[in-house]
């Protein structure tokens, strides 16, 4: 099953709190995941630098660090909703404000805006997605093996009936792995890259993964 580009917010077996990104798409493959600075981005891998005049929307900041929180999302929000938690805007409103100030992305699909977000230490995530037909942001309560994941397409209402019941990961790079071909997210088709956040006891860990 093809459902576009994937968030996630979960929490280990062994009690660490992640969020994690992954990239999955049919028309712009050539992509990679990469560390810069303490953030991650998304750009076009060497050769396949001219797909950005193509579409605007497939080169973005996916991954950055908020204080105590990590943001994971889709495209350009990222920053904007990373940059108000970070000034102590509730988590929910700085999403929902991020989300309602960029919209959907006006390409050829409509495609949606989707958003990950969790905390380091305490047992909480939150998920959001602006469509054109809605925005939603929702609070969950994470518990240890669980991970619950919204894509822009299919899947596209955060619930708990998207879940993965047997998450787990000692490393930020196993969770970057995980989005890519562990539990449900191994029956989701046209993996291209991946990113993930791992709390530690300081703060968190950043990995990217590549599908070749």
């Amino acid at each position: 099953m093809y459902i576009g580009r994937i968030v996630a917010v979960g929490q280990t077996k062994a009690g660490k709190n992640a969020a994690m990104y992954r990239v999955s798409s049919r028309s712009f493959p050539n992509r990679m995941a990469v560390e810069n600075d303490g953030k991650i981005a998304v750009v076009p891998r060497p050769g396949a630098e001219g797909d950005l005049a193509k579409n605007p929307y497939i080169s973005y900041n996916c991954l950055r660090m908020a204080g105590e929180w990590a943001v994971a999302t889709n495209g350009s929000q990222t920053d904007p909703i990373t940059e108000k938690i970070a000034s102590g805007m509730p988590v929910r409103d700085a999403i929902t404000l991020g989300l309602l100030a960029l919209d959907f992305e006006h390409d050829s699909l409509d495609t949606p805006r989707i958003v990950a977000v969790v905390h380091r230490t305490e047992p909480v995530g939150f998920l959001g997605i602006v469509r054109k037909d809605a925005i939603l942001v929702r609070e969950f309560k994470l518990t240890p093996g669980v991970a619950y994941y919204l894509s822009t397409y299919e899947k596209n209402t955060p619930c708990e009936c998207n879940i993965d019941n047997d998450f787990d990961g000692a490393c930020s790079h196993c969770a970057a792995q995980y989005i890519v071909d562990g539990g449900v997210f191994a029956g989701f088709e046209c993996a291209v890259t991946s990113a993930a956040a791992m709390a530690d006891d300081e703060g968190f860990n950043i990995a990217t993964t590549i599908v070749e």
